[in-house]
């Protein structure tokens, strides 16, 4: 059986009269079909275009018209509804992420988050010499500068009348060693009867000896590497404390700006109590910190006990530590004492143990004592918990940190507490 061939589609005739191929004639509808798309699409896209032009004119105009009122910059216009569940999440999940932002910022700049504290401290504890020049009539500026020279100034005095003896008594010091040893090994002198108790001369043997070349050279570059931190360190917290200093009341506006407007009386009034009471700490500090080292600079020179001017600096600076600083240095300079004679020992502890009375019941409670009201006890646990936390910088400020928060405490804490 044979198949027929399948018909051939009928053809349509064109203008001409002219048969046309089918594949053809539905090739060009499609064609036509999708350059008529094509003008749609172009023909909306302009009106979308012209219609964003229009919005974008218009609130052009708007803006015009903003500027020329006292908020150039717009009103405030109405709050987002926090309630909705987008923004539930959405600030949950920027909350944590924030949350992980700050500590992970916080640990890694822990040692320059430290220094911008301690000019902060200081800063806020030359505020009173600053004020006191700006109710004078003097320009704020003015004011910062003459107070950065008078600081400069009085360190680089000190410095310039410690260093040149300070130099001749190490030197003597170095020179003297040999002698020190010859005492060590007759046990009639006094560090003869240390050394045969407390066999000092052979633990500097012994220290001496488990030195070697790589070790000496990996010290001295340890040396040098300190001292090279601890002098940018220094020039941070001195140019930074200038910086806090001249913006300081800059500063002050923009925390209490942050603050409620109907808190920011009340916020501002507490925000300056303890900014009195910082300042005030800082400067009594100081004073004290003077009268220790003077005290132990006349005590040293009248007994003849050597390095006075080496051991009243250390004072000062130890005393600047709250509770603990003078007795560390007392204990320090009675040990030197002990190369005078025994009985100069014990009369220089005893000198420390008065001078700490007479520091802890006279001269804080008078200078310092006024500002900072802080109970002893907590002063006394302040210190330990800043100085554990955060080394000798904690214990610096430990006493006015506790001296705000016990401010916090009474002045919000408290009268809720009473109320409740």
């Amino acid at each position: 059986m044979t198949t027929k061939p399948a018909a051939a589609a009928p053809t349509q005739p064109d203008d001409t009269g002219r048969r046309r191929d089918p594949v053809k004639q539905a090739d060009a509808l499609r064609r036509d079909g999708v350059d008529a798309a094509d003008e749609a699409e172009d023909a909306a896209g302009a009106g979308v275009g012209r219609e964003e032009s229009e919005l974008v004119e218009s609130a052009e105009a708007e803006a015009a018209e903003m500027t020329e009122t006292d908020q150039h910059l717009g009103e405030l216009g109405p709050p987002l509804n926090r309630r909705s569940p987008f923004m539930i999440a959405l600030l949950a999940t920027f909350g944590v992420a924030a949350a992980y932002g700050i500590v992970l910022l916080i640990v890694n700049s822990a040692n320059i988050l430290a220094l911008i504290g301690v000019a902060l401290f200081l800063a806020v504890g030359l505020e009173p010499m600053v004020a006191w020049l700006t109710r004078h009539r003097i320009r704020r500026g003015l004011a910062v500068a003459i107070v950065t020279v008078l600081v400069l100034g009085t360190i680089a005095g000190f410095l310039a009348a410690a260093i040149p003896p300070l130099v001749s008594q190490i030197d003597g010091f170095v020179k003297d060693v040999p002698k020190y040893i010859a005492e060590m090994k007759d046990h009639s002198t006094t560090l003869g009867k240390l050394d045969a108790r407390f066999h000092i001369q052979q633990h500097a043997t012994d220290a001496v000896r488990s030195f070697d070349a790589a070790s000496l050279t990996g010290g001295l570059l340890s040396a040098g590497r300190f001292v090279l931190s601890t002098t940018a360190e220094i020039l941070t917290v001195l140019v930074t404390t200038i910086y806090l200093l001249a913006d300081l009341p800059r500063i002050r506006r923009l925390i209490y700006r942050l603050t409620p407007a109907n808190r920011r009386a009340r916020a501002i009034l507490i925000g300056d109590e303890v900014q009195s009471k910082v300042g005030g700490f800082v400067l009594g500090n100081f004073i004290t910190s003077l009268i220790a080292g003077a005290g132990t600079f006349v005590w040293l020179v009248a007994f003849g006990v050597p390095y006075p001017i080496v051991l009243a600096i250390m004072v000062a600076l130890l005393d600047l530590i709250p509770i603990v600083g003078s007795t560390v240095g007392g204990v320090i300079v009675s040990l030197v004492a002990l190369t005078v004679s025994l009985p100069v020992a014990i009369a220089t502890a005893i000198f420390y143990t008065a001078y700490r009375l007479l520091e802890d019941y006279l001269l804080v409670p008078r200078i310092i004592g006024r500002t900072v009201k802080v109970p002893a006890t907590v002063t006394f646990i302040a210190v330990l918990i800043g100085g554990t936390a955060l080394g000798i910088i904690g214990a610096l400020v430990a006493i006015p940190v506790a001296a705000a928060i016990d401010i916090l405490l009474r002045e919000t804490v408290f009268p809720r507490l009473d109320q409740a």
